[in-house]
């Protein structure tokens, strides 16, 4: 099932998720659901916050072909290269507007996987970068946070004019 976003400002978007317990058969089926979200909107990665889904529940896919999401719960990092990547990052949640945003080009992080098992994973270039902006997701941040504030309050300004986009 395709979900709606949340539109910003709404206060879900600054509030931290809550961890997921355990892996159940509703947290694999909000799982499926982020998929085909994710797939049709499309993008490389959905939050539960981003969709009104407060648990720390995450999905990317930066495949060429897709079919490859990794589904993960209570993502977090574990380690970050000091080499950084600029990537134009954009939301759903404020449509029209993007940012280039840097981050680190690598990621090792741990999470529970779609079997419930705590797994440690490495992601580079595209999949580093989504799965940082899933995390800043479930943390209550949105990519353009990362930005000057100047460059913030431009680009919510710009965001909220008609015919943009």
């Amino acid at each position: 099932m395709i979900r709606p976003f949340l539109p910003w400002p709404d206060k879900r978007l600054r509030t931290a998720a809550t961890p997921v317990a355990e892996v159940t058969d509703e947290i694999r089926q909000i799982w499926n659901d982020m998929v085909e979200t994710m797939d049709a909107m499309p993008g490389y990665g959905l939050a539960g916050p981003q969709i009104g889904v407060m648990q720390c529940l995450a999905v990317v896919d930066c495949s060429q072909k897709r079919g490859q999401a990794v589904r993960m719960a209570n993502p977090e990092i574990l380690h970050a290269s000091g080499k950084l990547r600029e990537h134009e990052e954009a939301s759903p949640n404020l449509p029209g507007v993007s940012a280039v945003v840097e981050r680190p080009r690598a990621v090792t992080l741990r999470f529970l996987n779609a079997e419930g098992v705590l797994e440690e994973r490495d992601f580079v270039d595209l999949w580093a970068t989504s799965v940082q902006h899933q995390i800043d997701h479930l943390q209550g941040r949105m990519y353009f946070d990362r930005l000057s504030r100047l460059k913030r309050e431009r680009l919510i300004k710009r965001a909220g004019k008609p015919g943009r986009g």
